[in-house]
């Protein structure tokens, strides 16, 4: 536990870094929403067309009771073949310290590009959700959440142990399994998901940015669904998402967070 807690601090850099970017002048929410977009448009999608779509469907509550824990949904209603699909969907809190939520990166045996979680607002903002399909072009649809104190409020609880704890993992089926057809799975991940901008309420100083960057899942060895995690995945991940499977195997998940822990789980199914 205690290499874990140094690796930990060693990452204080990271919430120096988001510091400068909540105090900049590039900060989403000193914009307009509409200037706030544009120029995250700018940074991530220069000289991109982004079209709009309806069939990116996306799921939030208008209000939200806190910041800290918002459920959060997308479901693309797009093939999912070998010859057309979605490559990987992009999620922006336009107003957050940090935009970049997550990305999700799909393939057919994916099923569906869709992911069910619980994401951060520091402040009322649009959510954008871009998708880039296998031939490279990009569709867009947005939602509004009114919601605040998720990034930055006060971090609670014991950090020890909570860093000690962190990279248990339960999975388990959407129902029952369903041979050649799409399932659906939840991923529960034990994680304090620290964002640098919280002050520890003991030492009142930030504790420094604990998270998970990296969910790798597959089925039988082959990838389903891996996604690059940033600040705004809440504490204790909850990930729904779908895969295809032929026959019984082994779904495995890995995780990865930035000190450097790594955990596997893994679920039988279809036996």
């Amino acid at each position: 536990m205690k290499n874990r807690l140094q690796s930990a601090r060693r990452y204080l850099s990271y919430s120096l870094v988001a510091l400068a970017l909540a105090a900049s002048p590039f900060r989403a929410s000193a914009q307009t929403p509409d200037a706030a977009w544009t120029a995250l448009q700018q940074s991530y999608y220069p000289g991109k067309k982004l079209e709009p779509a309806p069939f990116v469907r996306l799921t939030a509550p208008a209000r939200a009771a806190s910041g800290e824990q918002v459920p959060f949904a997308f479901s693309i209603d797009h093939p999912m073949t070998a010859a057309r699909y979605i490559r990987s969907v992009t999620v922006f809190v336009d107003k957050n310290p940090v935009p970049l939520t997550a990305v999700f990166h799909f393939n057919p045996q994916s099923g569906k590009a869709e992911i069910a979680t619980r994401i951060r607002f520091e402040s009322d903002s649009q959510v954008h959700v871009v998708a880039e399909a296998s031939d490279g072009r990009l569709y867009v649809n947005e939602t509004a959440v009114k919601a605040s104190g998720g990034c930055g409020g006060p971090a609670t609880g014991d950090a020890a142990a909570a860093i000690a704890a962190a990279g248990k993992m339960k999975i388990a089926l959407d129902g029952p399994f369903k041979r050649g057809e799409v399932n659906k799975a939840r991923l529960l991940i034990k994680h304090p998901m620290y964002t640098g901008l919280q002050r520890d309420l003991n030492t009142h100083g930030f504790r420094p940015a604990f998270f998970i960057d990296k969910i790798d899942v597959t089925f039988n060895g082959k990838p389903v669904m891996t996604a690059d995690t940033q600040i705004g995945i809440s504490e204790d991940p909850s990930i729904g998402f779908s895969f295809v499977a032929d026959g019984p195997g082994a779904l495995q998940v890995s995780i990865r967070d930035n000190a450097g822990g790594s955990f596997r789980q893994s679920l039988s199914v279809g036996g």
